[in-house]
Parts: structure tokens; sequence; C-alpha cells
């Protein structure tokens, strides 16, 4: 049974990893598994290079690292025909929502955010395969929690530990108060079926920084969808909300996956930040995509109590 090959992501990044060789022959391997596992944990994201490209692999590879979830939002695009859970679709639709960044159009843009924020549960990760890749931009971003909190000065730091994040589900950026990249302008709107969606919810709660089993601290906040801190005023927020996340910008180290033939790409949802670029409104960009259950049990909804501090729920 052949092996898989592992090296980093790239030379200067303390996250993220390559993997190559991995086959329906040895994927199911508990060697194999607990290896990828083991990056997986240890790295926060992998770049798994010249796999097989069906939605049935991308499934097997989603299984190593937990089962799969649904997507939240039942408007989101299924893949049809393939009798496969939880593979959606995410496609350049200039009905779905176009941008103007200096200037350039953009589709399929979104800022820096961790998936799902605006649930109570805060799914373990996401799988990315290409099925269409645009010829220029169409990049997806990485950036790691754990580098970013060591990197913040000790004074932003502290302040982050003792806040809370208020997220909401309606990302229409014409309603997005903070984080959005100067000269920029909304083309299209996301729709009121996503507003009218997001008025059934209460908002969700997630804290600014949280701290791994391994001891690790992550900083962990996002613009997109938020609302602000808790038990801020909307003044209060309105000014400490942009000073913090213009810090933590500042201090961000990407990665930007240009996409190849033959990738898919796993980042563990409760550590890593991502983003996407966007591309030419005239290029084709399709994207499937897989979600992977589990929680790490610190957020709920506004209507919740808090029953437990950070360090209780992850003892």
């Amino acid at each position: 049974m052949s092996s898989i090959q592992v090296r980093p992501l790239r030379g200067d990044l303390s996250f993220g990893a390559r993997v190559a060789g991995l086959t329906w022959d040895n994927i199911n391997d508990p060697a194999v598994r607990k290896q990828l596992n083991d990056v997986f944990e240890d790295r926060g994201m992998i770049v798994f290079e010249k796999v097989e490209q069906t939605s049935k692999f991308q499934v097997a590879i989603s299984e190593v690292f937990g089962p799969l979830k649904d997507h939240p939002v039942k408007m989101v695009e299924r893949l049809d025909g393939e009798n496969l859970p939880g593979v959606i679709t995410i496609r350049t639709d200039p009905n779905a929502g176009m941008v103007e960044i200096d200037g350039k159009k953009l589709l399929t843009w979104q800022p820096w955010h961790f998936d799902h924020s605006y649930n109570n549960e805060l799914n373990r990760a996401g799988v990315l395969r290409a099925q269409t890749i645009a010829p220029d931009g169409g990049m997806t971003g990485f950036a790691d929690g754990i580098q970013l909190y060591k990197d913040l000065p000790e004074d932003v730091r502290k302040k982050l530990e003792e806040l809370t994040v208020i997220y909401s589900l309606d990302l229409d950026y014409s309603r997005q108060p903070y984080g959005l990249p100067k000269n920029f302008k909304e083309i299209s709107g996301k729709g009121e079926a996503l507003r009218k969606a997001a008025e059934q919810l209460p908002h969700a709660l997630h804290p600014a920084v949280w701290t791994r089993k391994t001891g690790e601290k992550v900083a962990h906040i996002s613009p997109y969808g938020a609302r602000g801190f808790a038990g801020k005023t909307k003044e209060e927020n309105d000014k400490l909300f942009p000073e913090l996340w213009d810090a933590v910008e500042k201090h961000l180290t990407p990665f930007f996956h240009q996409w190849s033939e033959g990738d898919m790409v796993i980042w563990d949802n409760w550590r890593m930040l991502h983003m996407a670029t966007g591309c030419d409104p005239s290029y084709d960009r399709i994207m499937h995509r897989t979600t992977i259950k589990g929680d790490y049990g610190l957020g709920r909804w506004e209507t919740e109590p808090k029953t437990q501090s950070t360090a209780d729920a992850m003892a």
C-alpha cells in the first residue's frame, strides 16, 4: 500500500501542509487516516495535490476528518445527481452578489471570515474542490488564528480576550457595518431571501479569543456578519470594532491559494480565517464544498445564557 508525502505549505509559514499521494488505495488505511488527522490538527489546513476530482472522493477525504454536515442555509445550491450528502456548489452568478473594489468588478468575493459564525455551533472544517478555475483571480486566502494571536500587540490581545462578537446571518454587504475595504461598492446584493432568513434567527455570539485543548490561544474574529461586541453600545462598537479589526488585519500573515487542477483544500474552521479574492464577471468559477460536523462548544444564541467559561468548555 502506498504512503502519502507531507511537506510544509510554504517555508515561512507556521501553518499549512501539502499532501501528495492520497488515493483510493490508501485513504482507508488507519495509519494514513491518523497521519492526516495529526497533520490537520498541527497545521490547521492541508492542500491535497493531484487527487481524484470527483464528489465521491471529496466526500471520502472529508470523512477522514469527521461526519458531513449539511449546509444550514437551505437556499444554498446543492450538487444534484450525485446522491451524496452535504455537497454544495459555489459559482459565479451575477444575481448572487457582485462587488466593485478599486474600480474592478468581482464575483464570488468574500471578506475574511470563519464559516457559520451566524450559528450557535461552529462546524469543524470545510473542504473545497475546484470544478472550473478562473484564469485570473479566484484565489482563496487563509490566515491562522494561532499565529495571529501571537503577533498581535499585547494591548490588543488583552482587549480581544475580554470580548464576545455578535454575528448575524444577514451577510448583504449593504448592511455590513464593519470591515469592508476602502473604495468598495456593492453592485448587486445577495437578495431578500437571505435577509428574510436572517430575520428568523437570533444573533449568535462567539468569543474573539479562545484556547485550544493543546493550550494555544486563537484570535478568531471577523467583521463579516458582525454587529459589534456584546455588552457595548452602538457608539462604543462603532469606535472599538474598526480599531481592533484594523489591528487584526495588519497582523494577518495570509496564504493565497492559486487553484490548480487536482487540488482539494481542507481548513480548520475553529482556527483559520479565510476569504475569496473574487474574479472577473466574464470568467466562470465553480467550486464544490463539503462541511464537516463538530463544535468547539463556545458559541451560543443571544437568547441563551452563558453557562460556562472558555476554560471550562475546552477542558
